[in-house]
């Protein structure tokens, strides 16, 4: 599952890196909890809880089977 994610965040990495941020993924867990951290000007953002549960959640819960959640990690 780890590969999936790393690949959807892929994706939606140009996307991050035209506003200056990027997301690192720390870990996905059994439970299909994905750890992320956003980087850069993504990480201070007071938009970033959207990005992170509109933007990067949905698109990781509708093309990797098994995501549950989204959590960021500071």
């Amino acid at each position: 599952m780890q590969e999936q994610v790393q690949e959807v965040l892929n994706k939606l990495r140009p996307f991050l890196l035209r506003d200056g941020g990027d997301v690192e993924l720390i870990d996905v867990d059994d439970d299909g909890i994905v750890l992320l951290r956003l980087m850069g000007a993504c990480g201070n953002c007071p938009s970033s809880t959207i990005t992170l549960k509109a933007g990067i959640e949905r698109a990781l819960m509708a093309e990797v089977p098994g995501v549950t959640e989204i959590e960021q990690v500071f």
